[in-house]
Order: structure tokens, then sequence, then C-alpha cells
């Protein structure tokens, strides 16, 4: 079921004149961090924003003409929406797809502008591509399937191609992982040319059907998902991805929430680049320094930016949050004058930013003659925190 090398130059040649063949750009921060020189595989600044047009575009032109007159249907939240709609109208085919009700604004927007009818319908995804396959049924539509399919491996495996061509020395390379299809690829085409590199597959930890799988030696649906990294939050692996994943990659990892939020604040920072979570694991592994072997040069693969802007808020004060720099104190001051000009002067002397402060008379069990004063801080990291905690401590805010 391993796709072959001629797959893999059939899906090159294809996709050469409408793909872009995206950047590669150092890292510093990250290359300090783990102790090997990291690059970053910039696929976050691909059409449509993710490496989900390669393959999208490669399934969909290998279509026959009947295939074609019949146009086509999926079923997605985001960036397999968006890939779909931009390659079947780039070829001319008509699409559909759905997503669930509480789809993403912004993404919904840019699959309709990308040229597919939208339909929200289902709660979950899973729901939606119920809706997908009987729409396919009965109107002979080809479903495009988001990864478990030959030529959607071949098309993500054009990844892999532009990584070893731009990095012929590189020793490793990291990539998201969610239902395999770039991870399978990526691997088919690093392996063909150098099978000594290491490849490496990380999920989140709150969505991780791989582990399991590899482990029974079958694809596994796993029971529960909960994480914010929705863009690779697949219950179980497919047939096709298991195959090329059990057998030419070396190692599967996961990493938790609080790392995943730090590595799209780093890109953002550091990189000056928007990151979804989804996209930002393969960095979030590489921030644990020791979790890997990590033979260099390392590419790190950035598989998408598609983020909502109203999301993006959120993420990045949990970002902060995990590294120490953001912090939120309740702490009760006597209700009379010069009560809350001496706690802002404590939180002063500590080096703490205040962000805002919300002051409160009704809050919690408070006794007469008490306020409630909520603030949120910047601070400098875990230990500058423990600091600014002991000031008020000292200062008799805290018992």
């Amino acid at each position: 079921m391993v796709i072959t090398s001629a797959q893999i130059d059939e899906a090159v040649a294809m996709l050469a004149p409408v793909m872009r063949r995206t950047p590669m750009v150092a890292s510093r921060a990250l290359s300090d961090m783990c102790g090997a020189d990291v690059w970053l595989k910039c696929e976050n600044l691909q059409r449509t924003g993710s490496f989900k047009p390669r393959g999208a575009y490669r399934r969909i032109a290998g279509l026959t003409d009947a295939e074609r007159a019949r146009g086509v249907v999926a079923a997605s939240a985001g960036n397999h929406a968006q890939g779909v709609a931009w390659s079947a109208t780039t070829l001319g085919i008509t699409s559909r797809v759905y997503m669930p009700t509480g789809a993403s604004l912004p993404k919904v927007t840019a699959t309709r502008a990308y040229g597919a009818e939208v339909v929200l319908e289902g709660e979950i995804i899973d729901e939606s591509l119920v809706a997908a396959q009987a729409f396919s049924e009965e109107t002979g539509a080809v479903l495009i399937h988001p990864f478990d399919h030959a030529d959607i491996v071949a098309g993500q495996a054009t990844v892999g191609v532009e990584i070893a061509e731009q990095m012929p020395d590189v020793g490793t390379v990291v990539v998201p992982l969610g239902g395999g299809g770039l991870l399978a690829g990526v691997a088919a085409a690093i392996k063909s040319v150098r099978p000594q590199t290491r490849v490496v597959g990380v999920q989140a930890a709150a969505a991780a059907a791989w582990p399991g799988s590899i482990a029974a030696g079958t694809p596994t649906r796993v029971v529960e998902m909960n994480t914010m990294a929705d863009g690779i939050a697949v219950a179980m692996p497919g047939a096709v991805t298991f195959a090329h994943v059990d057998e030419l990659v070396d190692e599967i990892v996961t990493v938790g929430e609080d790392l995943i939020s730090r590595a799209v604040l780093l890109m953002l920072e550091r990189a000056k680049l928007l990151v979804e979570p989804g996209g930002a694991v393969a960095v979030a592994a590489l921030m644990e320094p020791g979790a890997l072997a990590l033979p260099g040069p390392v590419c790190a693969v950035l598989s998408g930016g598609n983020v909502d802007p109203l999301l993006l808020s959120h993420l990045t004060t949990h970002g902060l949050q995990a590294a120490g720099r953001y912090l939120t104190v309740a702490v009760t001051v006597p209700d009379r004058p010069g009560g809350l000009a001496m706690l802002l002067e404590t939180l002063r002397d500590s080096g703490a930013s205040v962000v805002d402060v919300i002051h409160s008379r009704v809050a919690g069990e408070l006794r007469l003659g008490e306020v409630q004063v909520t603030v949120s801080l910047e601070t400098r990291g875990p230990e500058h925190q423990a600091m600014v905690r002991e000031a008020l401590r000292s200062a008799g805010f805290f018992d």
C-alpha cells in the first residue's frame, strides 16, 4: 500500500505549476533550545494557508472526465475544506463541502470564497462526513477523503521532496500528525532518498489515536478528544496512512496543550509566523530539551496557519500563562482610601506590569469593609511569578 517513487514524481510534475514552493526558514530560538540546527518548513504560507491543497489537487486532477462532470464533495471544519474548494475551482470542477454548524466563520467564508458550495450540517465533523457520504451516494459526486487515499499521500509527499532538495543533509524531520496523510507522504519521500534520516510524527496528547494504533498493529479509534489543535484531532488513522507510518516512521511523540500554545506564541514572537495549534506541534516537540533524539540538522514542518482571529487572542494568552509570563491574582484589600494604591505599589515594586484591574465589592464571601481586586499581570517567567506572590503575601494580601 506504500506509494512508489514513480507516484511521487508524478505528483511533483503535476503540482509544480500550481503549488508554491514554500520557504525554509532558520530558527535560532529552537536551535538554542534543542542543541541542533533547526529549520522551519513553512507550509503555513502555502495556498489556502496549509499543505492540504497539495493532496486535494493531486486527487481531484486524477479524476476521469465522467467523475469530474459529477463534481466532488468533502467534509471538513477547515483546512481540507479550503484545499478541496481551491483545487476544484482551479480545475473547473464543482464542489460541495459539508462543515459542522459550529465551524469557524472565517473558515466558512474562505471556503465559499474559494468556490465551494458550503453546507453547514452536524455538530461534529463525523456528522458532517455522514452527510457528505450520503450526498456522494445520491448524486455520484466523488468524495475527497482528507487523508486516506494514495493520491492524497502522493500529493503531500511533495512537501518531503522539497525538504530533501532544500536540506540535502537533513538529519531529522518532525511532522504534525492527525490522520497521517502529511506524515505518510513526507516519510515516503524522505526515506526514498535519505533512508538514514529520522522521521518523527507529533500528535496532541489530548487527541492521540496513533500510539495505541501502532501498539495494536491496526488503526484504532480513540474514545475522547479535547484539544486546541483541532486541525489534527482525528479519531482513527486510515488504512492507507497507517501502512506508511507503520513501515516508514521512526517515532511518534505527543505534546500537551500548554506546550502547543507556547509553540504558537514562539512562532509569533520569534519567527514572525502565524501558525495554527495543529501546525505548531512539531515546534512544541522541539521545545522540550532531550525529549527527542535529534540528529541534525532538523526540519520542523509548520503544516498550517489558519487561525480564527478571536481564537488567536485566547491562544496567545494561554501561551503566555504556560510560559509564566501572564498571571492573574485575586486579593482582598480594605475598602478605604489608599487600599488599592497600596496593592498597586506592591506590584510596582515587585517589577510586575499591570494589564487590567477588576474591583468588586460583591465578589465571593467578602466582609463589610472589604473589596476583592483581581489583577492581571505581565511577568518575566515562573521565578518572577513566585517573587510577585511572595511580595503580596509579605504585604498581607495573602494568608
